[in-house]
């Protein structure tokens, strides 16, 4: 099965390991720091170019690398996809 982030960005769920709020995670400074550290290391992948509501942290299970995904998605409509293609 698989999650459409928004535009034409979809990712298996084997891959995520997480989806978080902008707004409420970035409060904190470590959650700035990396985002931030993934940005410059290229791991970051902005979906659209709409305001960004979420982010959604894969894993590929082959090499452990993480890439994030940066969504104009809000949370909550990426975790009611995921529950309604069984994916959480």
């Amino acid at each position: 099965m698989y999650l459409h982030l928004g535009e034409s960005t979809i990712v298996s769920k084997k891959d995520i390991v997480g989806i978080f709020d902008l707004d409420t995670t970035t409060v904190m400074k470590s959650s700035r720091n990396y985002l931030n550290k993934a940005e410059k290391e290229k791991r970051a992948v902005t979906v659209s170019y709409e305001l960004p509501k979420s982010f959604v942290v894969c894993s590929n299970r082959k090499d452990k690398k993480q890439k994030i995904y940066i969504s104009q998605l809000s949370s909550v409509t990426l975790e009611k996809r995921a529950k309604s293609s069984n994916i959480i």
